[in-house]
C-alpha cells in the first residue's frame, strides 16, 4: 500500500506482533505509535485479508500489517489494543468473521434482532437486496442491579434536529452508573457504495459520508486515489486545498461553540456562535458556489480553479467579530462552571481506546496530521497545534477556539502563497502502488480522518473503499467520560465532544 511499510503475518503471529507494539510504547505512550484501524478486504481468489494500519510516528511511513484468518477466525486484539474492540465488532457483523477471545462479541452495526448470516458485505453490496428482516430484541449491555437504579432509555427518535441514536442509561438520582450508546440505526452501507465506482464519482460520494466534513473525506479519499496512482496535484490545487479545508474547520468550530453555548442555557451564544458560522458559510458559498464546499476536490487537483483576489478582505470583515465572540465566551462565568471539570477523559483513556481530534489533545496527546504527517501543501505554513492537559469538557472548547484563531492564519498565510497555475493533472509524478492501493489522510474537524483504497487490476475502478472516521473513534471514547458523572452535566459533555453520528454511521 502506497505510502506505507506492509508486513504479512500469519493469525498466530498477531498476538506477539501486538505485545511488541505495547513494548515499543512503554508505560507512558506519546500520542504517537498507535494502531488506527482495521478492516477487512475482499480478494482476487474470494478470500479475505485483514488489514491493521498503525501510526509509528512524525514524519514516518504508516505501518500495515495484512493477514489471511484461518476459517475466517482471528485471535481478537481487542484486550491488547482496546481502540480495535469495535473495528473488530463491524467485521464480525458486515464480513462474518470471528474473533476468538473478544471481550465484547456483542452486535454493534447489526443491532440484536437482525440476521448475521449471510454476512452482507462478503459479497458484492448489492443497495437492492440490502434489506435485512428485524425483530427488535434489547441491547446486550451488563447487568445493573439495586433497588434504588433506575433504567432511560432515550431515542433513537429524540427532540429537535439531532440524528438518530439510543442511549441507554442506569442512574441513582443524579448520578450515571452505566452508559450505553446504541449507534448505527441509519447504517448506510457508505464504504460498500464506492464498489465498482470510477476514481471520479468516488469523490462525489466520499463528499457525502458526513456532509459536514465534506472537504475533509474528498481530500483524503483524492489523496489515497492519488497515492495509489502516483499521481501528484498541481501546487496551485494544493494550496488551495488547505484554504478548503480550514474554511470547513472554521464554520465547523463556530457551530461547535454555538451548540455548546446552548447546552450551558447560554443563548445569546448560541445565537452569536450560528451567526458567525453563517457568516463563513456564506463566504464559501461567494467564493465556490457551495456553502459546503462541494464539487470541488477530485484526485489529480480540483474540478476547477478558485478565485482567492477578495477572501483575505472578507474574511477581515468577520475576524473581529470571531475574536471578540471568544473573549466573551472565555469571560462568562456561568459558561465556564458548567464546562470546567464536566467529562474528564483521562490520557490515557484517550489513548488507548482511540481519541482523536480536539479530543485526544484536550487530553494532552499532541498529536495533528496536519504538522505530524504533512498533506496538500501544510508544510509550507507555520501554526500552533494547541494542547491542553485537563481533559474535561473546557480543554475540549478550549482546543476549538485556538484550533479557529490558528485557521485563520493559516488561510491568510496560504492566499499569499497561492500562485497563478493549472489545477488538475493526472501525470504520474511517482512510483504508482503495484497493488493499486493508497493510503489518504486528513486532519478534519473531529480528528484524523484516513481512507484506504484498493483499485481494480487495470486500475480504473475502486474495489474496496475504507474510512477511519474520527467520529467513529470518538464515540467509541465518549462513554468513559458519562459514567461516574450526572444526568445534569450529560448533554454539555455530549456537546463537548462535537461527535457525528452520520460519521459512525457511514
Amino acid at each position: 500500500m502506497r505510502h506505507c511499510d506492509t508486513t504479512r503475518l500469519n493469525p498466530a503471529e498477531l498476538p506477539t506482533a501486538a505485545d511488541s507494539l505495547l513494548t515499543a510504547l512503554g508505560d507512558a505512550p506519546s500520542a504517537h505509535g498507535r494502531m488506527q484501524m482495521a478492516y477487512a478486504c475482499g480478494c482476487a481468489d474470494d478470500s479475505v485479508d485483514v488489514v491493521y494500519v498503525l501510526s509509528q510516528g512524525p514524519g514516518l511511513p504508516y505501518k500495515v500489517w495484512r493477514v489471511r484468518p484461518e476459517h475466517h477466525t482471528l485471535p481478537s486484539l481487542a484486550n491488547k489494543l482496546p481502540l480495535l474492540g469495535w473495528y473488530e465488532r463491524e467485521m464480525m457483523d458486515l464480513y462474518g468473521l470471528r474473533f476468538e477471545g473478544h471481550p465484547e462479541p456483542h452486535p454493534l452495526v447489526l443491532h440484536e434482532g437482525m440476521p448475521r448470516e449471510p454476512a452482507p458485505l462478503l459479497k458484492p453490496f448489492d443497495p437492492q437486496a440490502a434489506a435485512l428482516d428485524f425483530s427488535p430484541q434489547p441491547p446486550t449491555v451488563p447487568q445493573v442491579l439495586g433497588p434504588d437504579i433506575q433504567r432511560l432509555p432515550f431515542g433513537p427518535v429524540r427532540a429537535d434536529i439531532v440524528e438518530s441514536a439510543q442511549f441507554l442509561f442506569f442512574y441513582i438520582g443524579e448520578g450515571i452508573l452505566h452508559y450505553h450508546p446504541r449507534l448505527f440505526y441509519k447504517h448506510r452501507a457508505m464504504e460498500a457504495r464506492f464498489q465498482g465506482q470510477s476514481l471520479r464519482s468516488g469523490a462525489v460520494l466520499a463528499e457525502r459520508v458526513s456532509g459536514i466534513d465534506s472537504v475533509a473525506h474528498a481530500l483524503a479519499y483524492a489523496q489515497a486515489v492519488e497515492g495509489a496512482m502516483g499521481w501528484r496535484a498541481p501546487a496551485r490545487a494544493r494550496y488551495l486545498r488547505v484554504i478548503l479545508a480550514e474554511l470547513e474547520r472554521l464554520y465547523n468550530h463556530l457551530h461547535y461553540l454555538g451548540h455548546l453555548s446552548k447546552t450551558t442555557t447560554l443563548k445569546v451564544g448560541e445565537a452569536e456562535g450560528h451567526l458567525l458560522e453563517e457568516r463563513v458559510k456564506q463566504i464559501n458559498g461567494k467564493l465556490t458556489g457551495s456553502r459546503f464546499l462541494r464539487g470541488l476536490i477530485t484526485p489529480g487537483g480540483l474540478r476547477r480553479d478558485l478565485d482567492i483576489a477578495g477572501l483575505d478582505k472578507a474574511l477581515d470583515a468577520i475576524s473581529d467579530d470571531i475574536a471578540r465572540y471568544l473573549d466573551r465566551l472565555e469571560s462568562t462565568r456561568s459558561y465556564l462552571d458548567r464546562l470546567m471539570t464536566t467529562g474528564v477523559l483521562a490520557r490515557q483513556v484517550a489513548f488507548d481506546q482511540g481519541a482523536t481530534g480536539p479530543i485526544e489533545r484536550a487530553s494532552d496527546l499532541d498529536r495533528d496530521l496536519r504538522r505530524d504527517h504533512p498533506y496538500a501543501n501544510y508544510e509550507k505554513v507555520r501554526f500552533a497545534v494547541p494542547v491542553e492537559t485537563v481533559g474535561d469538557a473546557y480543554a475540549r472548547s478550549r482546543v476549538r477556539m485556538e484550533e479557529i484563531r490558528e485557521s485563520l492564519a493559516i488561510i491568510r498565510q496560504t492566499i499569499g502563497r497561492t500562485k497563478p497555475g493549472e489545477v488538475l493533472r493526472f501525470d504520474v509524478m511517482e512510483d504508482a502502488d503495484l497493488r493499486g492501493e493508497g493510503l489518504g489522510w486528513v486532519e478534519a474537524t473531529r480528528g484524523g480522518l484516513l481512507y484506504a483504497v484498493h483499485l481494480s487490476e487495470d486500475r480504473t475502478l475502486l474495489q474496496r473503499v475504507k474510512i477511519k472516521e474520527p467520529s467513529f473513534s470518538n464515540w467509541r471514547v465518549f462513554p468513559f467520560t458519562v459514567e461516574d458523572s450526572n444526568m445534569m452535566d450529560y448533554a454539555i459533555n455530549e456537546a463537548s465532544f462535537g461527535l457525528s453520528i452520520a460519521g459512525a454511521d457511514r
